[in-house]
């Protein structure tokens, strides 16, 4: 792949330097000085690429490898060919995320929709009530409603809608297009493209003439270091707050209805639903296209297998998959059990077999 314009690659690091970034071990200190750029999968790495291997059933891409360096622990180190230079850790996964933070830093976020744009545009909305402290950017088209708070550092995106009284906190970017409302976020948030924090949650009683709306009073809150996807929506909770805790990172076209709690340090993948008053403990990892029953509590370090439905509570530390989710070994020999009678069946006379 050539280089773009869109991530262009570093002017250039040591091997020695980044052994250093990352607390790995440079084996052939006579490479030392040998400079990286970029970050590149095994199969295709070149000249000033840094890469990473983690199992064997990759080492057949090794073949073509032409790296500067790879990020490998010990367990593949005697599989890496003598031209390229180990970077030896325990942790290569980590470490390759932290080697392409550091080369490409500018990928780690949304960029701006108009580069070297700098403080308030002229095409931008600020309500006078508002409180910006110095060094926030509001690009072109957004609006910062009234009273709303927001610390320095953060970037307000082309077409972004900050609701009357929302705070936010420092080093944050509001992607283009996204909205936030009824909501107070921490510092070094990440709201990527087209979410929408805050709206209402999705409550009806019914009534004589039909479906009676429940008011929604309550708030979103997003702890620091959250990272929400584009597309992906927070409702804000009926008369409690919805709250997603530290470090969290929520993945695009995710829907987590009204009151409900997430925990610190959780992954929520694509096309999960999250229905309103669950709690979800620290620590866990739906798959994507989950369904999440509402009023349910989901224990701290729970894995839970892509498109299952889980329908009550999951104990802390169990991994579950399924409609509807149950504990791993079981749903895995139900597929077994399924799997070998449709076989069963292919293999009787006079069954058509599709």
């Amino acid at each position: 792949m050539e280089y773009n314009d869109f991530f262009p690659p570093h002017d250039g690091v040591s091997l020695r330097e980044l052994a250093t970034h990352l607390g790995a071990e440079l084996l052939d200190v006579n490479a030392a000085d040998r400079l990286v750029r970029s970050v590149a999968p095994v199969y295709r790495a070149g000249e000033f690429d840094v890469c990473y291997i983690l199992t064997r059933k990759n080492r057949a891409e090794l073949e073509t490898c032409k790296a500067s360096a790879i990020l490998c622990d010990e367990s593949m180190r005697s599989l890496i060919p003598d031209h390229i230079p180990v970077l030896l850790i325990a942790t290569p996964h980590a470490a390759f995320a932290e080697a392409g933070a550091f080369l490409h830093p500018s990928a780690m976020r949304p960029d701006a929709v108009v580069s070297g744009n700098s403080g308030i545009s002229p095409a931008a909305y600020v309500d006078p009530s508002a409180r910006l402290e110095d060094g926030v950017i509001v690009e072109p088209m957004a609006v910062v409603g009234a009273r709303a708070q927001i610390g320095a550092g953060t970037r307000i995106g082309a077409g972004a809608i900050i609701g009357a009284d929302v705070k936010i906190g420092r080093d944050c970017t509001i992607a283009a297009g996204a909205s936030v409302l009824a909501a107070l976020l921490g510092n070094h948030v990440i709201i990527h493209n087209g979410a929408r924090i805050g709206q209402d949650g999705f409550g009806y009683a019914p009534g004589p003439r039909g479906m009676l709306k429940i008011v929604q009073i309550g708030r979103v809150i997003l702890q620091d270091h959250v990272e929400i996807g584009a597309n992906t929506t927070i409702d804000r909770g009926t008369m409690d707050d919805t709250v997603i805790g530290e470090g969290s990172k929520i993945d695009n076209q995710v829907q987590i209805g009204h009151n409900v709690r997430v925990g610190r340090h959780t992954a929520i993948v694509a096309k999960v639903g999250i229905a309103g008053s669950t709690k979800i403990g620290d620590g866990v990892q739906i798959g994507g296209a989950a369904a999440i029953n509402g009023h349910i509590s989901i224990g701290d370090g729970v894995q839970i297998a892509a498109m299952s439905g889980v329908v009550g509570d999951v104990p802390a530390g169990q991994k579950y998959g399924g409609i509807p989710a149950r504990p791993m070994k079981y749903f895995l020999r139900d597929i077994v059990e399924i799997l070998a009678r449709a076989d069963d069946r292919a293999k009787k006379p006079g069954v058509k077999n599709d």
